[in-house]
């Protein structure tokens, strides 16, 4: 594909806009997009992109680098690696999985902000499927089934014993 602004090179900058709930789509050669200046500055200065810096941005970590609830510490770093949650929001990946777990004060109100929930509710894998499904189908009887209790559905809690009885077998074979 040619520069939509030249008409001469090959086009390797491609630009999407959403303005007003209307996508327009751009395709610039490298010469052309440094020329447009823009939101492209950075490519015009010789800058790479650099995602990790978008990503803090957007989440203005470093300003509010995650709150911990009242009276609860985080670990000031990774007992594993040594990774401080400064470093986390400069850098915008951890250092090792173990992390996740030391800095978990602080990345629960953080990931809920991101997106709205700290569990993961997306695909699930085609080859472990059906077994995930039903252990997210049991989790969600026993849920149901103390809720039943709480406003005392006798009948509906003990429907929903028997499910989960049935899926636990389900699950031991």
């Amino acid at each position: 594909m040619l520069c939509q602004k030249c008409h001469e090179r090959q086009a390797n900058v491609h630009v999407n806009k959403i303005v007003g709930g209307k996508m327009s789509a751009t395709h610039l050669c490298e010469q052309c997009a440094k020329e447009n200046g823009d939101f492209l500055t950075q490519f015009a200065a010789g800058n790479p992109f650099d995602f990790n810096h978008l990503l803090s941005g957007l989440l203005n970590m470093e300003s509010s680098p995650g709150v911990s609830p009242p009276g609860v510490v985080a670990p000031a770093q990774c007992s594993t690696c040594g990774m401080t949650y400064g470093q986390f929001t400069k850098i915008g990946r951890f250092g090792c999985p173990d992390c996740y777990d030391h800095f978990a004060v602080r990345l629960d109100p953080l990931l809920r902000r991101i997106q709205s929930s700290t569990t993961h509710t997306g695909k699930v894998p085609a080859k472990s499927g059906e077994r995930v499904k039903q252990r997210k189908t049991l989790e969600q009887f026993r849920r149901e089934m103390q809720e039943a209790i709480a406003s005392e559905q006798f009948e509906r809690a003990a429907e929903l014993r028997d499910k989960i009885r049935e899926l636990e077998t389900q699950l031991s074979e």
